[in-house]
């Protein structure tokens, strides 16, 4: 089983030997490997059961690292990590042949972000290197917020877990490319919003389907094994009560509710706090005895876009 610890230097050394450890970042705990060793990368992949077409995106702790990366940075590229970086905001670039095919599932884009976690940026610091690292859960699974999600899901098969407490932001980053000048394309919505980057000056254009190819893109993904509803609690909770042994998962307190829910996202209505709460509630629902999941959406804006967008794939589970 996976130590779980908090010593940076044995965690640089597993990078270092290629073999993939967790660690933890302000939106979810990751899969590290050196993401310049091919044969280290594709241990994320059968550790993860994740399929090869599904890209990753590589994790830095300082801009100048692109230089060796990318073919190519726009003035726009850096004005983006200047205003959100470090933090949850993935960006893709043209990619430099150092980068290997594996990584980017064959694409010419690279995905890259710098994570806002401060062990996370010490192990890249010391390390010196770039680091692949999707979420640290089998795939499609609910994303760990916590060292211990980790070791329940992933701790046989890992070595080490470095131990960086509760997740800030909870859920995955945002992804963006630009497109020309000041305008973005949001490829996936995750912790900063549409809102954010709009009251930067950025017009946000929305990618009008699902990706297949963008990391964290697949239709079924943060699902937990039980299954999930998602809709108008009371309506639910009335129509399944009698069938199945249900847990709930209410966004906030609310006197229109018939029943007292099990989970509350955030009893004062607080996204950033439900965005926080959300994946370490799915997985306290699944531990339960309970065979049925169900959940409401919460106000569909800034943050809640992302933790709906969760909650939606949660639902379209196999």
């Amino acid at each position: 089983m996976a130590v779980v610890g908090n010593d940076i230097e044995e965690a640089a050394e597993w990078i270092k030997k290629g073999i993939p450890i967790a660690i933890p970042t302000e939106t979810v705990y990751g899969l590290a490997a050196n993401a310049l060793r091919p044969e280290a990368v594709s241990k994320i992949f059968e550790i993860k059961n994740r399929p090869f077409f599904d890209p990753l995106i590589v994790h830095l702790h300082h801009a100048n690292q692109l230089e060796k990366l990318v073919s190519s940075a726009k003035k726009e590229h850096f004005l983006l990590i200047e205003q959100f970086c470090p933090g949850p905001l993935t960006i893709l670039f043209p990619k430099k042949d150092i980068i290997p095919a594996i990584v980017t599932s064959g694409l010419p884009d690279v995905a890259i972000r710098f994570p806002a976690h401060a062990m996370a940026i010490e192990l890249l610091k010391l390390v010196d290197l770039p680091l692949a690292a999707p979420s640290a859960n089998p795939f499609t699974y609910i994303s760990p917020t916590q060292a211990n999600h980790v070791a329940k899901q992933l701790g046989d098969k890992i070595p080490y877990i470095l131990d960086g407490g509760a997740c800030e932001i909870g859920i995955e980053s945002s992804i963006v490319s630009i497109l020309n000048d000041r305008q973005i394309i949001l490829h996936r919505k995750g912790g900063i919003s549409k809102e954010e980057l709009e009251k930067q000056n950025w017009e946000v254009l929305e990618a009008n389907s699902p990706e297949k190819k963008l990391p964290g893109s697949h239709l079924q993904h943060y699902s937990p094994r039980k299954k999930i509803i998602v809709g108008d609690l009371n309506a639910l909770y009335l129509e399944y009560k009698l069938q199945h042994k249900i847990v709930s998962i209410a966004f906030e307190k609310n006197d229109k509710l018939n029943f007292v829910p099990d989970f509350y996202l955030s009893q004062k209505g607080d996204l950033n706090q439900a965005a926080s709460r959300l994946f370490d509630i799915l997985h306290q629902c699944d531990a339960s005895d309970a065979d049925l999941i169900i959940a409401e959406k919460v106000p569909q804006t800034s943050l809640g876009v992302a933790i709906n967008d969760r909650l939606q794939r949660a639902e379209q589970k196999a």
